[in-house]
């Protein structure tokens, strides 16, 4: 696949998992977005074989990386402290577990500006980072299947039998 091309697959890709958060949320009122959820497209969609896209990490990490904000924030709120030690215990917590997810470091700091409660773990944190991972599945299966290679093949001949 192109470069260009495969830029566009995977900034669909993106797009549409966002789009299909963003609907579910409006049309269920169950908070489904967060900021770090776009860093974790760029990863899903684009750079899908890198360990840090994998089901594993993306959802691991997002809830260690929650469970470690509402506890830093918990016990030491939403100031400096509590800001740097859920970011510092989220970053031990995904190593240490394997389950580094680089967006959901960001996560600790959602949590001290914005104090949520437990259910934030639920929605929009598991939620959201399941509904990424499976939209990320069914769309690498959708945009690999052999229809839409042929699609693929269709318009690069088209470009090398193109005049010079």
């Amino acid at each position: 696949m192109s470069r260009p091309l495969e830029a566009a697959v995977a900034g669909l890709g993106g797009g549409l998992a966002i789009a299909t958060l963003s609907t579910l949320s409006d049309v269920t009122a169950v908070p489904l977005l967060l900021a770090p959820f776009g860093a974790s497209c760029v990863l899903v969609f684009g750079v899908p074989g890198s360990p840090f896209a994998h089901p594993r990490n993306v959802i691991g990490g997002y809830l260690v990386s929650a469970t470690t904000g509402l506890a830093a924030v918990a016990l030491l709120g939403g100031g400096v402290a509590g800001l740097a030690v859920g970011v510092g215990l989220a970053i031990m917590a995904m190593m240490l577990t394997g389950t580094i997810h680089p967006p959901a470091g960001a996560v600790p700091i959602v949590v001290a500006l914005t104090q949520p409660g437990l259910s934030f773990l639920v929605a929009p944190v598991a939620a959201g980072a399941v509904l990424i991972v499976l939209i990320g599945v069914l769309y690498r299966k959708v945009a690999t299947a052999p229809a839409f290679h042929r699609i693929r093949r269709s318009a690069a001949q088209d470009r090398e039998d193109a005049p010079r």
